[in-house]
């Protein structure tokens, strides 16, 4: 990315939307973009690694774990899956864990916070639906621009 979203923002304003939660940085790559795919599930992580199990073609996948913390939806073997199959970055409104090698593999990587207890395996939830968190709509297709300073939705 060569624009900073701060950069963005100024340029386009408010045809941009700002998503409003603070993520934490866990992967390697700090700024990234691509288009959006999306997860919907819920301390369930089948959807997910399924999704990341395809060839990203540097797209971003948006999980919308309801904001849980109880269990986290993506750990380091899932996180090597995403970057072998090229993806240019995961956000997930929920948790992460094995963060200390999530650091240092070259994947963008926001969540809310991390636990190390494993998600259930049920294969619940949606996949290519808007979410709406942080006060933004994530729609399949759209284009996200993420640094250090947030994330950004054209």
């Amino acid at each position: 990315m060569h624009t900073t979203t701060a950069d963005l923002y100024d340029e386009h304003g408010d045809a941009l939307q700002s998503c409003a939660l603070q993520f934490h940085q866990y992967g390697a790559r700090h700024a990234f973009q691509g288009e959006i795919t999306t997860v919907r599930c819920h301390e369930d992580n089948v959807l997910l690694k399924a999704a990341l199990d395809e060839t990203g073609e540097n797209r971003v996948l948006v999980v919308d774990g309801g904001g849980s913390l109880r269990a986290a939806l993506m750990g380091d073997m899932i996180a090597k899956l995403a970057a072998d199959h090229h993806w240019s970055g995961i956000i997930i409104n929920g948790a992460v864990r094995d963060t200390a090698v999530l650091r240092t593999i070259d994947l963008g990587i926001k969540a809310l916070g991390s636990n190390p207890r494993k998600s259930s395996k049920n294969g619940t939830g949606q996949r290519d639906v808007p979410l709406t968190f942080g006060d933004v709509t994530f729609r399949p297709g759209s284009e996200l621009f993420s640094d250090d300073d947030g994330i950004l939705i054209a």
